[in-house]
């Protein structure tokens, strides 16, 4: 998008490419602004039913990240349907729609085309209001930086395919990826938020090297204080890191500092997840009632780090 010339001429368009935001936000009138995000991926686990659900909560998440409520959605599906039974895009969809309804939206429709290798995801449409958007940036110095599910998706799906999950991992990291952010987003109500992201492909640290950068500010993470799937570091010792969270923790190398944190531990820090949790920074004083709204709900948030005035590096990432 950057190599294409801006032609934001539009005063309704309250959230574009600019800040490399979650969605796109327009506004409808003075009291409702739409929001539209798009996203779709290929299988990340071998269930089809929990495959939809997974990808459902991934798209949903962006409405949310954003502070609004999705309303409908539409499929995307690319599907070798001469190659795999039509049961299975059946499971898939059945995943995404029940999702879809667990989140109080409706699916309208879709697209699907006869593709080599399956894909699936969705197109969503939310409503919020223009003065209650959420965008990742705005984090002031002083607030605390809160995570809400945790890290080490990629890690933990990349040793699916050779079988070096437990019982117990793999049903675990199916479950966080499918937990829809709602509860994390709805209990955000009458709290002042400064900025919030999804923690999704660019792992922890390239969400949180985004909104440090976008609001001129630097970021100290605690990594005893991260959330991790348990196991993960041993998985990360066997060699199971995607190339993805590679590419993460090349592309941010020069912005962040770390301090006693080993290789592997950094490849954590930046590893490539799939519908994660929501990155909140928010009043300090605020972070706590937060988590105790949070844990009422039986759901929880991490207070991983503070936010700083800017310095000579975007993130700190220290034990």
């Amino acid at each position: 998008m950057r190599q294409l010339p801006n032609k934001k001429t539009d005063p309704n368009l309250l959230v574009g490419v600019e800040t490399s935001d979650d969605a796109g936000v327009y506004r409808l009138t003075d009291e409702i602004a739409m929001i539209q995000t798009v996203d779709f991926f290929t299988p990340i686990v071998d269930d089809p039913y929990m495959f939809g659900q997974i990808a459902a909560a991934n798209s949903l998440s962006d409405v949310y990240a954003m502070g609004g409520v999705p309303k409908t959605v539409l499929n995307i599906v690319g599907f070798p349907i001469k190659k795999l039974a039509p049961s299975i895009l059946t499971e898939i969809l059945k995943g995404a729609a029940d999702k879809v309804d667990e989140a109080g939206a409706v699916t309208a429709g879709g697209h699907s085309i006869d593709d080599q290798e399956p894909k699936f995801g969705l197109s969503v449409t939310g409503l919020v209001h223009p003065d209650k958007i959420l965008m990742n940036v705005g984090a002031k110095p002083g607030d605390a930086i809160v995570l809400t599910k945790p890290i080490g998706v990629g890690i933990q799906t990349t040793a699916i395919k050779p079988e070096k999950l437990t019982a117990e991992q793999l049903q675990r990291v199916t479950e966080t990826m499918a937990e829809l952010n709602k509860t994390a987003a709805e209990e955000l109500a009458g709290l002042s938020p400064n900025a919030v992201t999804d923690v999704t492909g660019f792992g922890l640290l390239g969400h949180a090297y985004e909104m440090a950068t976008g609001s001129n500010v630097s970021i100290q993470i605690d990594y005893n204080s991260v959330p991790v799937l348990p196991g993960t570091l041993e998985l990360a010792e066997q060699g199971f890191i995607p190339g993805g969270s590679k590419a993460n923790h090349r592309w941010i190398s020069e912005a962040v500092r770390y301090e006693n944190i080993s290789e592997l531990e950094q490849y954590i820090l930046c590893d490539a997840v799939t519908s994660g949790g929501l990155l909140i920074s928010l009043p300090d004083h605020e972070a706590k009632e937060y988590q105790s709204r949070m844990s009422d709900k039986g759901k929880t948030a991490s207070i991983v780090g503070h936010v700083k005035e800017k310095g000579s590096f975007a993130i700190t990432a220290s034990k």
